[in-house]
């Protein structure tokens, strides 16, 4: 069973799971309401347009997940920082078979990245969250 937890970082609640194998997630769509209250997924989808945050993910990917589907990476990461690449949580995880980012739907939903990924988007949201 999952542990849920929140804290507060800068007047922003921020929701925290633990799950049973020790790794822990914290909601990035949480921090993004720091940015954009009103749309904060458009913030999560801004940043994963970016080159330096498709070659992180990847990285972690392919350190953490052996089941990373390192082929369906490659277009990304060739794509990613042109004007018109998109990107979303979604499509990177059912692209890749991504582990360190989820969605969640529903009451407590929102983007959960593993706290490694998390505390890289934290740092490009603002480094007050560091």
């Amino acid at each position: 069973m999952n542990k849920k937890e929140s804290i507060h970082v800068q007047g922003a609640e921020i929701t925290l799971l633990s799950k049973p194998d020790g790794n822990n997630y914290i909601c990035i769509t949480d921090i993004a309401r720091y940015k954009n209250p009103v749309e904060p997924k458009d913030v999560v989808k801004s940043w994963m347009r970016s080159r330096s945050t498709i070659e992180f993910l990847g990285l972690w990917e392919k350190i953490h997940n052996p089941d990373f589907k390192g082929v369906e990476f490659v277009p990304f990461l060739f794509e990613a920082g042109n004007n018109a690449f998109t990107m979303s949580p979604t499509k990177w995880i059912e692209s890749t078979n991504a582990i360190g980012i989820f969605t969640k739907v529903g009451v407590g939903g929102g983007t959960y990245a593993h706290e490694d990924i998390a505390f890289e988007f934290a740092s490009w949201i603002s480094s007050e969250f560091i």
